[in-house]
């Protein structure tokens, strides 16, 4: 194994909750119609991809760049008042860092990962946004992109996910995959029995150890 990526929502701070707040909210306000299966619809995409889902699917009467940037401020309000760090988390990256290169291959917009990486100031030399890339989870970009920037084969890197298109995202990459679910919106169990599903993140490094290449 060559580096180990992380996601970032879900993973290592406990924002799908509060993306879905933040986003029902402005839809609401801005005279949009949500949609039961709109939460999971968008967890993976990328900024573009979210904002034109809630101009153009769900109606909401603005711009999707406008969109985006009232619901990325609206993010970065609820961050510096309390972020929403997931307990051991952020140990869990320093210690295997000790062993490998990390880096953090995320749908959140590089704003709201650089506000992560300040408050915890976590040794993570490379961070990749959906933003930067072709394409949002399932599509593979964001982590091929994260290994590539890691000088890393992505066949011989391991990826941490939590949701069913974040970890669809790493087995399209060709990474072992390690999943953490997520309590409030669980993965699919067929996509989860391909991955090494560990309880917690605090469970990961021993998972990772444990392997006969590690």
């Amino acid at each position: 194994m060559e580096a180990v990526i992380f996601d970032l929502d879900g993973v290592l701070v406990d924002s799908e909750t509060t993306w879905d707040e933040v986003r029902r909210a402005v839809v609401h306000e801005f005279h949009g119609t949500w949609r039961d299966e709109s939460t999971r619809a968008m967890q993976g995409m990328s900024t573009p991809e979210w904002a034109a889902y809630l101009a153009h699917d769900l109606g909401v009467r603005l711009r999707p760049a406008d969109v985006a940037q009232v619901v990325i401020e609206r993010m970065a309000r609820r961050y510096a008042e309390k972020p929403p760090i997931i307990p051991g988390g952020p140990d869990v990256v320093r210690e295997v860092a000790k062993h490998w290169p990390v880096a953090i291959a995320s749908s959140s917009p590089p704003l709201l990962i650089k506000a992560f990486l300040d408050i915890t100031r976590l040794p993570v030399p490379t961070a990749v946004s959906s933003e930067q890339v072709g394409a949002g989870k399932p599509a593979p970009d964001v982590y091929l992109k994260a290994a590539e920037l890691l000088g890393a084969e992505p066949k011989n890197c391991a990826a941490v996910e939590d949701t069913t298109n974040g970890l669809l995202a790493a087995l399209a990459a060709g990474m072992a995959v390690y999943a953490v679910p997520n309590p409030h919106f669980p993965p699919d169990p067929a996509v989860l029995a391909r991955t090494t599903v560990v309880g917690t993140i605090t469970d990961l490094p021993a998972a990772l150890t444990s392997q006969p290449d590690a």
